[in-house]
């Protein structure tokens, strides 16, 4: 029997009620829908430092930085959501990724990132749906050798599709669209593993 497939879904926000946090969380119904274990988490939970080289050659490896690494490694694929601060991804996103980038006792430089696969959405209380930090987050997991699937969604007029901070949408043609996206992302991976586990039959 196929193992479970496992995606991590997180938001770039760190506010409480944040649309971002509510938009991916439509998504991973729909990947949990389409079979995957799915593990939320809020970066809030992982609080760091601005990276610098410098404090990190006289601190060390922040603990909470490992534990991101920890939890990204053990997972197939990404399910992320990126409000957009000045046309591109938010600082807290950022240094995120930067730490989790970054060399470790446990891991090497980009480790726990490459091959994975991603999903990426954003969402704006204006028309356009903040679509212009998609292609920097894009460029940003690339460099790190994650494969970002070509659809990606920006959820225009936000504020119009949600009850209050109500975590239910209650807008059902977009609430299709994102969890339409997680069951993409679930069926890219289970083919992608599928393709690995024939070829290592093959090879063996």
């Amino acid at each position: 029997m196929a193992e479970q497939v496992k995606i991590l879904a997180f938001a770039g926000s760190l506010r409480e009620h944040a649309y971002s946090k509510r938009v991916v969380k439509i998504a991973v119904q729909g990947a949990e829908d389409a079979g995957a274990q799915v593990t939320y988490i809020d970066l809030r939970d992982y609080p760091l430092p601005i990276y610098n080289h410098d404090d990190e050659e006289k601190d060390g490896f922040p603990e909470n930085a490992r534990k991101l690494q920890k939890v990204l490694a053990e997972h197939d694929g990404l399910l992320i959501a990126s409000p957009e601060d000045n046309a591109s991804l938010p600082g807290a996103l950022k240094n995120a990724i930067d730490w989790a980038s970054r060399p470790s006792d446990e891991y090497k430089m980009g480790e726990v990132f490459k091959g994975k696969t991603a999903a990426i959405m954003t969402e704006s209380p204006g028309a356009f749906g903040s679509v212009r930090c998609l292609g920097h987050l894009r460029g940003v997991l690339t460099t790190l050798l994650v494969n970002v699937l070509p659809s990606e969604i920006a959820v225009g007029k936000v504020h119009e599709m949600f009850d209050g901070n109500g975590v239910a949408m209650t807008d059902a043609k977009m609430k299709k669209i994102l969890e339409d996206l997680g069951a993409s992302l679930v069926g890219i991976l289970k083919k992608t593993r599928g393709e690995i586990e024939v070829a290592a039959e093959a090879g063996s």
